[in-house]
């Protein structure tokens, strides 16, 4: 069932950069719209998730080798004293 058209404050379009000229709205097959009324821009997103895309990978969920256990040597020097 189709929902009454909202207009979303502070919406930008990404075709024309036009703020607050988006309308939402749910059509027939469920998929929300967004649809700009000054460039006639239209986007439709359902609810169900598409296929999932893989992670990129970065440091921070790279896996490392096991057996690599590189040691690296860390340094402190005390402010104010040369040696």
């Amino acid at each position: 069932m189709a929902s009454p058209k909202r207009f979303i404050a502070g919406a930008v379009c990404p075709r024309c950069a036009e703020m607050d000229k988006i309308m939402m709205f749910t059509d027939d097959n469920d998929k929300q719209v967004r649809e700009c009324v000054a460039c006639g821009f239209t986007d439709a997103m359902s609810d169900e998730p598409d296929v999932q895309a893989a992670e990129l990978e970065t440091r921070v969920n790279k896996r490392k080798n096991e057996d690599d256990h590189t040691v690296q040597q860390v340094v402190f020097f005390k402010s104010g004293q040369d040696e």
